[in-house]
């Protein structure tokens, strides 16, 4: 029994002794799989922010090279106008000096701009290069109507002083798409060297109302425009929205004021598609257009009017001696009737992303166009060739 009792008792102390090493072992374990795991979290997260700062950086170095690409064909737009104040000897003329910028889109010099960029009262237009050459021999090709919703003028450089003009590349608006990163070239305040920012289109569709910040009578409806977060500021009215793939594929138009911080609004490259077009095959600017009175459908639009058709351009019924189609129009041609719902140009619907002139901006005078048309809830196909819009 006594010997019993002691090979127990060293049977016991062995049991202590193994769940000690044992404790022992796990905490060893413990230690080392809990710093092997919390190293290779911190490993992790350190990988994580290595691959986002090369990310960024590789971004950046993306946009640097976007910016060396595309420069060379964004130009400063010098204005010199005349205006009118009112004083108190009466209403007096005086000189206005005024920047904007606009980018090449041939080599024998012509330029998209804004047509405000470009007021009617211009008297000398001059333009810089981004190499800070400044050619002064420069043509004012045209600018659309006052009341025209596309803001967009053409200038052509006469004399190049032998310098090799880089035009920009046109890219594809109609792909443009949400969330898409872009980048805004310009004459940033007027100070004659081109400005690069970067951001995404955040929305599109846009129709607002635009005025000149130096004057409350001079305001502008425009219409279905891109809408961005990249930084556009005075100067920069004119200049190019470039994708990722270095292509144009709006102009910079507008900001928004009233204390909103970095929203602008950018005419869609391929609504003046067209019109470039035009302008580099005859050297005139004609804006296509078919001579009717619309409004552009939504829900609210639909409700009101009892259509079933919901998007659109309603041809609204003649009020108070205001027609809605115009006389000897290519509506008119095309026997096109008040209270028809135009749903596609060819094969581009017209929504709220698309109206009716930013799609017709895409052909051009003299082209035959397809009209997909609701009438009396029948759809029909009508044939409509457009002609150029009076200067009027």
């Amino acid at each position: 029994m006594g010997k019993l009792s002691e090979t127990g008792k060293n049977l016991n102390q062995n049991n202590k002794l193994a769940v000690v090493l044992l404790i022992a072992l796990a905490s060893v374990s413990a230690g080392f799989f809990g710093g092997y795991f919390g190293g290779q979290a911190n490993r992790d997260i350190s990988t994580n922010r290595d691959q986002q700062a090369q990310i960024i950086k590789d971004e950046g170095n993306l946009i640097t090279q976007i910016a060396r690409e595309v420069g060379p064909g964004v130009v400063s737009v010098n204005v010199t106008s005349q205006s009118t104040v009112s004083t108190f000897f009466g209403p007096q003329s005086t000189t206005q000096e005024s920047a904007g910028t606009g980018f090449i889109v041939s080599e024998d010099g012509v330029i998209v701009t804004n047509r405000h960029v470009i007021p009617k009262s211009v008297e000398n237009v001059s333009i810089t290069l981004s190499d800070g050459t400044e050619l002064t021999d420069i043509e004012v090709i045209g600018r659309t109507a006052e009341g025209d919703p596309l803001d967009i003028a053409f200038l052509k450089i006469k004399d190049k002083k032998g310098k090799d003009l880089q035009p920009v590349k046109i890219g594809d608006s109609t792909k443009t798409e949400v969330g898409d990163r872009v980048i805004a070239i310009g004459n940033a305040l007027g100070q004659f060297q081109n400005t690069v920012t970067s951001g995404i289109i955040s929305g599109y569709g846009r129709n607002v109302q635009a005025g000149d910040s130096s004057s409350s009578q001079s305001v502008e409806a425009l219409q279905n425009l891109f809408q961005t977060d990249a930084a556009i500021n005075e100067g920069n009215s004119g200049g190019p929205l470039v994708n990722m793939q270095g292509e144009v594929i709006a102009v910079n138009t507008a900001v928004a004021g009233g204390g909103a911080e970095n929203i602008g609004f950018a005419i869609p490259i391929s609504d003046i598609k067209g019109l470039i077009k035009t302008v580099l095959d005859t050297g005139e600017l004609k804006r296509p257009y078919l001579g009717i009175r619309y409004v552009s459908l939504t829900d609210d639009y639909a409700y009101e009017y009892n259509l079933n058709t919901k998007r659109g351009a309603y041809i609204v019924p003649s009020n108070d001696g205001v027609a809605s189609i115009l006389d000897d129009s290519p509506a008119a041609k095309a026997g096109l009737q008040e209270k028809d719902i135009i749903t596609k140009v060819n094969d581009v619907s017209v929504d709220e992303k698309n109206s009716l002139t930013s799609v017709l901006g895409r052909f051009t005078v003299g082209e035959k166009v397809t009209l997909t048309v609701i009438r009396d809830n029948k759809e029909m196909k009508i044939d409509a060739t457009l002609e150029a819009a009076p200067t009027s």
